[in-house]
């Protein structure tokens, strides 16, 4: 009796040492695994107590769609639902799209003129190996294979722009482009590339693209609560819309759709200086968010993904990103709150957004060669948030801004606020453009604060057309923080190292 006692105590300790948790081995589906679970919730099955989990056995599990995570898949705060790796578990896409640079050979070159009339941009004419491999390129019989673009700086931002037509008169050469990029880019005043003036001519450069449409997302949670992500790595994702659309952004790598500078009567009621209006989309990103709480992610590596990482996009709060690495993002790496996306104009002083994305916290992670394809992008990017803090993390290689809270260029309540970054260290920013700051701020964000940062100086970008670039930038009337105890080199950051762009009354410094 004794004997049978201790196995039968066995049994079940074995038993409930497994319950509610579902292997999967590479080959098999994660989407037939994320049914199973959500059919114990929904027959209320006791596999359900205490949580359930879904483990990922070493290995490469390739998708050809996301794992779309949906309100009957929501854990509870005593029953989770966690997807977890073993040593060497990834979930992955296609490989990302390849690019060849034809002119120059290597680094930018200065563009010659920028027409805003005509829509062209004139260059120095290329090498006629160049040429020749441009007119392959643009001819009919190819261009269902390949994509010729040009990549031009623009201080803050970037364009893209699938050529259409080079026409070459001696020394100089014309370029025309493909809609709709060429109206984006030639209409809307901010930013636009310089010729001549501040630090020299704007630069560009022409490469190919391989034209293959790839993966772009791997995960969307969408109104799915009480789900944890843990140690496994995520990689390998594309980014289709340059291919289709071309890319020209407003700021922080966000696409316009529809721009154009006020010729008559410039101002708004809001803004009587206003000179532009604009409306933009939201990146892609390779794992998406909305509509949720307690969405966390925790010892995950995000490797090699095209555009955005992780985006929080609305109607989220009380998530924690932690203890993840972010390497070689072509985007954002985490990207959380609204831009004002269309159908709204981005300039509009909104009052109802940081209510939608609160207690974000993004903690002892490291962010690592971010805004690889798109230059304009950050290695954290927040919009309208509030309550939400950037603690403890590191930030390198940037090739714009470090970590940028806040939306909006305006004075005025937005709702954001109680927004802290804090003890952070950001080094290797603005690589390559411009009015960039380690750590980046808009508009009025009251009980806010930046503190015990460590920030380098910005990188000696080769080819910024001016030279603001900033430790901290308070940029457009920024108001209601706190700064104190930030240092570069070992020392307390001067007040030179703080860009001040009209900021408001109620800053308070510390240092």
């Amino acid at each position: 009796m004794k004997y049978l006692l201790t196995s039968l105590l066995f049994l079940l300790a074995t038993h409930l040492s497994h319950a509610g948790e579902i292997i999967v081995n590479p080959g098999e589906s994660l989407h037939e695994a994320l049914r199973k679970a959500r059919e114990w919730r929904r027959t209320n099955d006791p596999q359900c107590q205490g949580g359930i989990t879904i483990t990922l056995k070493a290995g490469r599990y390739y998708m050809n769609e996301p794992l779309f995570i949906r309100p009957e898949d929501s854990g509870t705060e005593d029953s989770p639902l966690v997807i977890r790796g073993e040593y060497r578990s990834v979930i992955c896409g296609d490989a990302p799209q390849q690019h060849t640079q034809l002119f120059p050979q290597e680094g930018m070159e200065r563009m010659i003129d920028f027409n805003t009339s005509d829509r062209t941009i004139t260059i120095p004419t290329p090498p006629k190996e160049v040429l020749e491999q441009c007119e392959a390129t643009l001819s009919p019989l190819t261009s269902h294979l390949s994509t010729l673009e040009m990549v031009v700086h623009q201080r803050w931002a970037i364009a893209i722009l699938r050529i259409k037509d080079m026409k070459v008169i001696g020394d100089k050469t014309i370029v025309s482009f493909m809609e709709p990029e060429s109206r984006l880019e030639f209409e809307h005043p901010w930013p636009q590339p310089v010729i001549g003036g501040e630090r020299g001519n704007s630069s560009f450069l022409l490469r190919k693209t391989e034209q293959r449409d790839g993966i772009e997302q791997l995960i969307i949670v969408d109104g799915a609560n009480y789900v944890t992500f843990k140690d496994f790595k995520i990689e390998k994702t594309c980014w289709n819309r340059p291919l289709h659309k071309g890319h020209v952004t407003l700021q922080g790598g966000f696409p316009l759709i529809d721009a154009y500078k006020l010729k008559e009567k410039e101002g708004l009621p809001w803004d009587s200086g206003l000179e532009n209006q604009a409306w933009v989309e939201r990146p892609v990103s390779a794992v998406t968010v909305r509509n949720a709480h307690h969405v966390d992610f925790d010892g995950i590596l995000f490797h090699h993904l095209a555009a955005t990482a992780l985006d929080y996009v609305d109607n989220v709060s009380d998530c924690t990103v932690m203890s993840c690495g972010f390497e070689h993002i072509g985007g954002t790496a985490v990207m959380a709150g609204s831009f004002a996306e269309s159908p709204m104009e981005v300039h509009r002083p909104y009052t109802h957004l940081a209510e939608r994305c609160k207690n974000i916290k993004i903690h002892s992670n490291n962010f690592l060669w971010c805004s690889e394809e798109d230059w304009g992008a950050v290695a954290i990017g927040f919009g309208y948030v509030r309550d939400c803090t950037i603690s403890n993390n590191l930030v390198a290689n940037t090739n714009y801004s470090g970590i940028c809270i806040g939306w909006g260029w305006t004075p005025l309540d937005t709702g954001m606020k109680n927004n802290h970054i804090i003890n952070n260290k950001v080094s290797d920013y603005a690589r390559q453009l411009y009015d960039a700051g380690g750590i980046y701020t808009l508009s009025n964000q009251p009980g806010s604060s930046i503190r015990d940062n460590e920030i380098s100086q910005p990188y000696p970008a080769p080819y910024a057309t001016n030279y603001r670039g900033f430790c901290i930038y308070l940029d457009a009337r920024t108001d209601g923080f706190t700064i104190e105890n930030n240092k570069t080199d070992d020392r307390l950051i001067r007040r030179d190292e703080i860009g001040d762009n009209h900021p408001g009354p109620n800053l308070i410094f510390k240092q």
